[in-house]
């Protein structure tokens, strides 16, 4: 079976986006796996596929696969790409469209500039819908915001937990570059009191408008850029009272930049989206 398919990126997120309107695309964990291999496949951190909606109103479906072959809920810095593909490809000629996910229904858009936002969405920030088991923990208040205390090897961290569409555990670190993401990561990740696991977010404060972010994803391990991410510690900061809105996201892969006005307001997402090459693969 060969699949056509666009090698993309959104801040070095990188992406394999296939149009499953023209092919038909229904893949096992194993060959999603093997797409998103590094050496013995294409290599991205989450394979994205363009689908009809059947829903009225709603322009297309978009599914998710993490590089685990796991599919997921949500991603950020993928629907940029889902934009760029979709306008590139001219399935659709407009510059706003709506897109049924996993976790509902999210509105990118193209600006002028070639940048592209996202309505992410307002942010589930009651821990059981995350979701997070809060059961006998004592929170810490700071701010509008609840901590939650876990012990990472061997030693106690303070958490923002925030969905985004998908679940995010955000903590505020000193210097993402001298902190251990690596081998913390992996144990916030599959943490027994996040029954979905979670993506573990390292946020620096900079200033009142700027943060430094590293990102260690559900089913990826850390990539060099995460739009719910970057949405899930710049509301974990805003609430926290240690940032104001819009706030500049520095990743390792690029610029992000999020406004958020409040509890019950859309998260907006803003950032470049990138074609590399086109291929096909032979499953």
């Amino acid at each position: 079976m060969k699949l056509k398919f666009t090698k993309m990126h959104g801040a070095g997120n990188d992406f394999v986006v296939i149009d499953g309107i023209h092919q038909h695309v229904q893949l096992t964990p194993a060959q999603w796996q093997r797409i998103a291999d590094r050496r013995f496949g294409v290599g991205a951190d989450q394979i994205l596929v363009v689908e009809p909606s059947g829903t009225a109103g709603v322009d297309f479906r978009y599914r998710i696969y993490n590089a685990d072959g796991g599919e997921v809920e949500q991603c950020g810095n993928g629907s940029r790409a889902f934009v760029r593909f979709v306008t590139e490809k001219k399935l659709t000629d407009k510059t706003a469209i709506r897109v049924e996910t996993m976790s509902g229904i999210i509105e990118p858009r193209m600006e002028t500039d070639g940048s592209i936002t996202v309505d992410m969405g307002a942010p589930v920030l009651e821990p059981a819908r995350v979701p997070f088991d809060a059961d006998g923990l004592q929170a810490v208040a700071e701010g509008r915001d609840q901590l939650w205390p876990l012990a990472i090897h061997g030693r106690q961290s303070l958490f923002s937990v925030v969905s985004m569409g998908n679940p995010h555990a955000v903590q505020v670190v000193p210097d993402t570059e001298a902190f251990p993401v690596l081998a913390d990561g992996p144990v916030i990740e599959h943490h027994p009191r996040f029954p979905k696991r979670v993506n573990a977010g390292f946020m620096q404060i900079v200033d009142r408008g700027h943060i430094r972010l590293r990102v260690f994803e559900r089913g990826a391990g850390e990539t060099l850029a995460c739009g719910t991410g970057a949405c899930a510690a710049v509301v974990a900061g805003i609430r926290r009272g240690l940032l104001d809105s819009p706030v500049q996201v520095s990743t390792h892969g690029g610029e992000l930049s999020i406004t958020w006005q409040g509890e019950g307001q859309s998260v907006m997402l803003t950032g470049p989206a990138v074609t590399v090459f086109e291929g096909e693969i032979n499953l």
